[in-house]
């Protein structure tokens, strides 16, 4: 019976102990974040790959928290441009999703269409998330293409200029 009671006595603080190193271990977590150099990387391959096909725009990226790492604004891009491109990074950030196809969803979706009305929300297309796998890390926005498709297909055209350092 004693030696019964001592195993038990022993699992019970084992039991504790391991839950408390468990609770201490995710204290503290180790997160991928899109360096600045990799963000001015990325919004300048944007605003060229847009520059090639003849749009002027801006791009902004930035981190996973949707803090602004960098924006550029192309020659002749309108002033509109920069808050759009802003707006749309940031809701890619939050929603870990593209804002093309949030827009899309809102369409189809009459409670989804409610998100247009949070503060700082921009359901255009042309906000893209910046991925290491599943991971997001950050995201790019441009405005200023004459379509939302557009203006993404330049974020991706950014991002893909980079892709071997996203791993």
């Amino acid at each position: 019976m004693r030696h019964t009671l001592r195993i038990s006595a022993l699992a019970a603080v084992a039991t504790v102990a391991l839950a408390t190193a468990s609770a201490q271990a995710q204290a503290v977590r180790t997160e991928k974040n899109v360096s600045l150099d990799l963000a001015v990387q990325i919004a300048s391959a944007t605003v060229a790959a847009c520059a090639a096909n003849g749009y002027a725009v801006a791009a902004a990226v930035v981190d996973r928290a949707g803090i602004m790492r960098t924006i550029q604004r192309a020659d002749n891009a309108g002033p509109h441009t920069l808050g759009s491109a802003t707006q749309k990074a940031w809701t890619s950030a939050s929603a870990k999703n593209t804002t093309q196809a949030m827009m899309e969803g809102a369409q189809r979706n009459p409670a989804g269409a409610n998100l247009v009305h949070m503060p700082g929300f921009l359901l255009l297309g042309g906000g893209v998330p910046i991925k290491v796998g599943n991971e997001v890390i950050g995201a790019v926005g441009v405005g200023g293409a004459p379509g939302g498709h557009l203006d993404e297909q330049c974020a991706m055209a950014g991002i893909d200029k980079v892709k071997e350092q996203l791993k």
